[in-house]
């Protein structure tokens, strides 16, 4: 089973993890676990006061070591002594791989979701062994990075998802995701590519993987480098690219002319 511990000020915000979807199914099946920490609960005045003014002045609130320090000894003395993970507009970009690295080692971790203007850098340097952003924006907490993340990993343990295949999704194959059709085959006039009614596996896993590079291309060109780089794209491949990137010029060609 993998453990979560989450450290927020917002715990409730957790209930679309726990409540709902893939992550609740997957839960009940025993597959993960949450356990929830307030750090208001390691105060101990009458306003469960867990933050103060930066030193130096500026703008905003900072949440206190102690509170959030005293929270992580607890957890530790719980059981939970796995890696510890703050959310932060100045942290590494969750990337896919760091992803799979979590559910490959099925270590317990611990998610600190900060607040305000930030967290005391003492409590970064002493307890926190990665920070990780989601993009490059800013959020008003780190619930959302979190939730995230906790989602990205369950459905990604073996038997949470048992209709797909995880490895077919964006990001796992190196590239985005081609495009989906269902029922019914033609939508306000609009039909479902023929290549798919075809019955032609052979035909039709070429066009998705074609879908795939051109949705790649066009909103992720810096995938498309890495692919290269890994020598994951075969002649196939970089035979459609060639294909796509005179499409796209032509097509760039037209709009600068009109």
């Amino acid at each position: 089973m993998m453990r979560f511990d989450v450290v927020s000020l917002f715990p409730e915000m957790f209930r679309a993890v726990t409540e709902s979807g893939i992550t609740a199914r997957a839960m009940k099946r025993g597959l993960w676990s949450l356990n929830l920490w307030n750090p208001r609960d390691e105060t101990h005045d009458p306003h469960r006061t867990v933050d103060d003014r930066p030193f130096g002045g500026g703008p905003g609130m900072i949440l206190m070591a102690d509170p959030l320090a005293k929270t992580i000894d607890r957890i530790r003395a719980s059981g939970n002594r796995g890696r510890v993970i703050a959310f932060a507009p100045g942290g590494k970009k969750l990337e896919d791989a760091d992803i799979a690295r979590m559910v490959a080692s099925s270590d317990p971790l611990t998610l600190v979701c900060g607040r305000y203007e930030g967290i005391d850098e003492r409590f970064l340097e002493d307890y926190v062994d990665e920070q990780y952003c989601i993009g490059d924006f800013v959020l008003s907490g780190g619930e959302l990075p979190a939730l995230c993340l906790i989602d990205a990993v369950v459905r990604r343990i073996p038997g949470a998802i048992k209709e797909l295949s995880t490895e077919d999704e964006s990001f796992s194959t190196g590239l985005l995701d081609y495009p989906h059709y269902t029922r019914p085959e033609v939508w306000r006039g609009n039909p479902v590519p023929e290549v798919l009614l075809s019955g032609n596996h052979a035909v039709v896993d070429r066009w998705n993987r074609d879908k795939a590079l051109e949705a790649t291309c066009k909103n992720r060109p810096d995938l498309i480098k890495i692919a290269r780089s890994c020598g994951s794209l075969s002649k196939d491949d970089l035979k459609s690219l060639r294909e796509i990137v005179r499409r796209m010029k032509e097509s760039a060609e037209k709009g600068d002319a009109a």
